[in-house]
């Protein structure tokens, strides 16, 4: 894609005019551009151990160090750790554009991402920072993201109706209370897509991460590109299950599955293609990790 198709880029079939930092901060991050995931890379610091939710996919009690899914990582790290390990990462490899906070839990639950973000914001102005969130917390953190600088939000949106999130969340923790099934299913989407549309307006380049679940939302995952294609999200990720937890029955879609969605999803919302499904704690370029060698702190 050429800088004019950037600047110029659809979104929805409406043209969109990106100002220079949000078009530096498209070109310049893997996740958001293919072209970039070959010439830059991404650090990503595990501040953020809690989280308040529970996706009947999601499992954290184990890692292996060969192993890529989200959610993983090698060791939790406080701010300080955090900001030491970006500071070796980019010494190390300048290649490094972009710093996330990924998990291994939810971001926007744990007190460390801010602080983490505060300090990277001192230390790195120039950085990229990118975030990824369940969007549980979004419409109450977002103007604290915008204040820290980030720029890049993702945010895990598994459905649009919240008969089917029921079927995919066991359940959610919120402002103190437990919420169970529907209840819990609809307090979540509405502030997943208040979250969404804040972000936009503040100028953010926002990503959608949608877990493809056969036999429970892939007949409505095109629905959930439509939506959000019409709020002016910029890129779509679809993401096969990992059959884990108590999904760890079901058939995870094929590769051939995969890129049918994507073809289905595509005239609603730009497709990420080249996910990598990254741990909480990569660091390199997208399927060049080398987190190993940066655990020193």
């Amino acid at each position: 894609m050429t800088e004019h198709e950037y600047k110029t880029a659809d979104v929805a079939g409406k043209k969109v005019q990106w100002d220079p930092e949000q078009l530096r901060k498209i070109q310049e991050h893997p996740c958001f551009s293919e072209k970039a995931c070959h010439a830059f890379g991404r650090c990503h610091v595990p501040v953020a151990p809690k989280c308040n939710i529970q996706c009947n996919y999601c499992i954290r009690d184990f890692d292996c160090v060969n192993e890529s899914r989200p959610g993983v990582t090698s060791k939790v790290l406080n701010a300080k750790e955090a900001v030491a390990l970006v500071r070796e990462a980019i010494q190390k490899f300048p290649y490094i554009k972009v710093i996330g906070i990924a998990g291994p839990g939810e971001p926007l639950a744990n007190e460390e991402t801010f602080e983490t973000l505060r300090i990277l914001k001192e230390e790195f102005p120039n950085v990229i920072k990118c975030l990824s969130t369940n969007g549980l917390l979004l419409p109450e953190k977002i103007d604290l993201l915008q204040k820290y600088d980030v720029g890049n939000v993702t945010v895990t949106l598994n459905a649009i109706d919240p008969e089917i999130g029921a079927k995919i969340y066991q359940f959610i923790d919120y402002k103190g209370k437990r919420y169970e099934g529907l209840e819990g299913a609809k307090i979540l989407l509405k502030n997943q897509l208040d979250g969404i549309r804040m972000a936009v307006e503040r100028k953010m380049i926002v990503k959608i991460n949608t877990v493809y679940i056969p036999g429970i939302n892939e007949d409505h995952i095109p629905e959930i590109a439509k939506k959000v294609g019409e709020m002016g999200v910029y890129n779509f990720n679809v993401i096969p299950l990992i059959a884990q937890y108590r999904f760890s029955h079901i058939t995870p879609p094929t590769p051939e599955m995969k890129r049918k969605m994507q073809d289905a999803c595509a005239p609603y919302v730009r497709q990420m293609r080249h996910c990598q499904r990254c741990r909480a704690d990569a660091i390199g370029k997208l399927g060049q990790d080398v987190q190993g060698c940066l655990y020193s702190t």
